[in-house]
């Protein structure tokens, strides 16, 4: 650290150049997490149809958000390579993928594609976003909002696939494998981590460490917190519980619109649910991440009331052998629960490093995001539900966004005195 400067919290910094193979870095990482988006929104969508689907799915998520943790805590104390990370991550996504085109849910499946797949999946998020927020330093938010959105839109070429050809999934699902074992396969050669504290020697730290602008509306954190300082605060817990709540609708959306049939709102929500980060992330730095943060919650409540309606209307439509695809009222409630079931997981981060500070902030929000295993559940509950009420399943699921939409303007600054104003 002999060419080490302070900005003026004395926060250290190691500028350097720029490597030629950035942007490419980021590319390849955006690339290996749209190929894993099957294993998650492909296969809610197309295979999670009964209580044995749906333990399937619950399962899985649980693993890809518990996996991520260990592998962030081993990969930044030098104990595992980037490269043997993801290698581990292609062969287990893309296990994961074959198995769930060639089993029906069992022990096979369950081991193949929830397990193994899971623990994969979560390989590649997790540490793809490390990789790009580590070369991104002056913008992660931004950047990890992109790659994250991948993880959404990145199902829908197989979504439009099976619903063009419905007897074509298995060989969807392969075809994904096949990519996944190249794509992250690749990305695994090419990945690696900066040197410790590392700034892009173009952009002046301390400059950027007082920008007004920024830090009116993303206010620093009062100090850097470890992992275990971040845990026993109140802040903490209630973010993991706004992903619970959260992301438990985001699933459950999925499988109830793939259950009307109509695939163009099936993949206009997925869509909608990839490309809608990187947009709230910029929103987010012109008006505030929890003011943004509590608008994305609210349009995720304002599309379950949406569906319900239209799910209602459909009943009585198909009851009279017509067909509710062109139901205005699905599109629009499509619309909004795109674009709030996936907006608020890089809000979450960002607003991690927002809280408790940039040095652990990955690790934090990893145990952040471990959250998303109980929404697992949560999502197959209500699906299951919704086999027999699925209107009454879809209030339930508006009342579980309203919750954070209520709650994250009241989210307080960890250290501040509880006398000082929100």
């Amino acid at each position: 650290m002999e060419n080490a400067i302070k900005d003026w919290r004395g926060r250290s910094y190691c500028p350097g150049p720029v490597p030629a193979d950035r942007a490419r870095m980021f590319r390849l990482a955006l690339a290996a997490m749209a190929v894993i988006a099957p294993l998650q929104y492909g296969y809610a969508a197309l295979l999670a149809r009964d209580a044995g689907g749906l333990t399937l799915l619950a399962v899985w998520i649980a693993c890809q958000a518990a996996g991520a943790l260990p592998a962030l805590h081993l990969v930044r104390r030098g104990r595992l390579r980037v490269r043997a990370c993801l290698a581990a991550g292609a062969a287990l996504s893309s296990l994961g993928l074959a198995t769930a085109a060639l089993t029906s849910p069992g022990p096979i499946a369950l081991a193949g594609y929830a397990l193994l797949g899971g623990l994969g999946a979560g390989l590649v998020y997790g540490v793809c976003g490390e990789v790009v927020s580590s070369w991104y330093p002056e913008r992660p938010a931004a950047r990890v909002g992109l790659i994250t959105g991948a993880f959404g839109y990145g199902a829908v070429p197989l979504l439009l696939w099976t619903g063009i050809a419905p007897g074509a999934t298995s060989a969807a699902f392969l075809v994904s494998a096949v990519l996944a074992a190249a794509v992250i396969g690749l990305a695994a050669r090419e990945l690696r981590l900066p040197p410790a504290r590392w700034w892009p020697d173009d952009v002046d730290p301390r400059s950027h460490a007082l920008d007004a602008a920024r830090l009116r509306t993303s206010p620093e954190a009062v100090k850097q917190f470890g992992l275990a300082q971040a845990v026993r605060t109140r802040t903490l817990p209630a973010l993991a519980l706004l992903l619970t709540c959260a992301g438990a609708v985001s699933v459950f959306d999925v499988i109830v619109v793939a259950g009307t049939g109509a695939w163009g709102a099936l993949a206009l929500l997925v869509a909608l649910n990839g490309a809608g980060r990187s947009v709230a992330v910029r929103a987010s730095e012109r008006f505030g991440r929890r003011r943004v943060l509590a608008a994305v919650f609210a349009a995720l409540a304002l599309g379950q009331i949406l569906l319900a309606v239209a799910v209602q209307n459909a009943s009585a439509v198909s009851a009279r052998g017509e067909s509710s695809v062109g139901s205005p009222l699905l599109w629009l409630g499509a619309v909004a629960a795109g674009l709030g079931g996936g907006a608020f997981y890089p809000l979450l981060a960002s607003l991690v490093r927002e809280l408790f500070g940039t040095e652990r902030a990955t690790e934090i929000h990893a145990v952040v995001y471990s959250a998303k295993a109980v929404a697992g559940a949560v999502a197959a509950v209500l699906a299951l539900v919704a086999l027999t009420a699925p209107g009454a399943a879809l209030l339930a699921a508006a009342a579980l966004a309203a919750l954070p939409a209520l709650a994250t303007p009241r989210l307080r600054i960890p250290g501040l005195p509880v006398t000082i104003p929100l």
